[in-house]
């Protein structure tokens, strides 16, 4: 048995082996993503106390672990470094996001793994990529949407400046979706021609592509972009948050003319249909609009006018987003049972392709699965046993 042992794994990955040197960030939620579509992901960690300590996730963080193994080396002996690159040289993608640089000088980047595994798919993530004028810095999430023009697009909170976003969507979307898919696109080309690539996936670039409308208009045109300058952008008060009578928020999107009549039909406000892109009426419009919403609480406009083509929707808490009736009917919650029998409840397999989960999720236990990887590669029992034994392995 290789690398891709006995946990029963199903979807279009599945069979597919991935080493994942990464703890948290925009790495690890590329390999939650190919671990959610099938493929056997084994979670490559220091043995405790030897060499530079990750940064270690809530239990719950990232799925828990959902459908992963773990295996510890010390990569800095070089008995830990070869047993790393025999079991690289058995695995389909390989990911890192050390900083530039890092793995070449640990003797585990891509060209030692390709001289023991031609086809192997190696993933550099980093925050600006492995060249360039950004290349060394130290950042986070926040930056890289800094850098990439998201911070400036959105609407300026009370004291002038960019708000926070409530999520981290450079390491998700711009980072790990960017990682996940490029890794899917280099499987099916190595499918082809059997050679496998290397791939520099830099979360800047993914945030510039998330902006990238507002970025080519400022390429193609010359005018300057940013907050209110479009529709998308707060122009109009046909799109944009309102609080109603209750406190709460809700989110309005009425921007095709049709959605926008329904909308001010529905709020006793007809006169205002034919003003929706009139600059000079939209401080006035914005008014009105705030007065109506503010007549009733928001679940009551939700259940008016929510089905009723307004483009309207609650702005829900995090709270009520993990009791909702709707993600609930897709399945999208699942119950989870970690290794010290705990249950409750995680996100599921909830994006298209991913095969549901039918049954509670049982997380991995504390510890490892070293042994049993090793000797799924092909090192002798005697061996493995002696590379515990001393430490190397864990």
């Amino acid at each position: 048995m290789g690398v891709a042992g006995a946990i029963g794994l199903c979807g279009p990955l599945q069979g597919v082996t991935v080493l994942d040197l990464s703890t948290v960030g925009p790495a690890s939620r590329c390999t939650r993503l190919l671990s959610d579509y099938g493929a056997e992901v084994v979670k490559v960690g220091p043995v405790p106390g030897r060499g530079p300590q990750g940064t270690t996730p809530p239990s719950w963080a990232y799925s828990g672990g959902r459908g992963t193994r773990r295996l510890q080396v010390d990569l800095r002996r070089p008995r830990g470094l070869e047993a790393f690159l025999v079991l690289a040289a058995e695995a389909d993608v390989v990911v890192e996001s050390f900083r530039p640089g890092v793995a070449e000088r640990l003797g585990i980047g891509y060209q030692a793994v390709r001289q023991r595994n031609p086809g192997v798919v190696y993933v550099s993530t980093s925050g600006y990529g492995q060249n360039g004028a950004r290349a060394a810095w130290a950042g986070h999430d926040l930056d890289y949407l800094a850098v990439g023009g998201f911070l400036a697009m959105s609407e300026p909170v009370g004291g002038g400046g960019p708000p926070l976003p409530g999520a981290t969507v450079a390491d998700s979307a711009a980072g790990g979706m960017q990682a996940a898919l490029a890794v899917c696109a280099a499987l099916v080309q190595r499918a082809s021609s059997g050679v496998g690539t290397y791939l520099d996936v830099a979360v800047a670039d993914g945030v510039l592509w998330l902006m990238s409308l507002a970025v080519e208009e400022q390429l193609a045109t010359g005018r300057t972009v940013g907050p209110g300058h479009d529709v998308l952008s707060g122009r109009f008060a046909c799109y944009g948050t309102y609080s109603a009578g209750d406190g709460k928020y809700l989110a309005v999107a009425a921007i095709e003319p049709k959605f926008f009549a329904n909308l001010c039909a529905a709020l006793d406000c007809e006169q205002w249909v034919d003003k929706q892109y009139d600059d000079e009426a939209q401080g006035e419009l914005r008014r009105v609009l705030a007065d109506a919403f503010a007549r009733r609480g928001r679940d009551e406009w939700v259940e008016l006018l929510a089905a009723a083509d307004t483009c309207l929707a609650p702005v829900l808490e995090i709270g009520e987003v993990a009791g909702d009736e709707h993600f609930a009917a897709r399945g999208a919650f699942i119950e989870a049972v970690d290794g010290e029998g705990r249950r409750f409840w995680q996100v599921g397999r909830v994006l298209a392709g991913m095969a549901p989960v039918d049954e509670p999720a049982m997380l991995p236990a504390s510890g490892t699965d070293t042994e049993e990887l090793l000797l799924g590669v092909g090192l002798p029992a005697p061996e493995v046993a002696e590379l515990m034994e001393t430490g190397v392995v864990a």
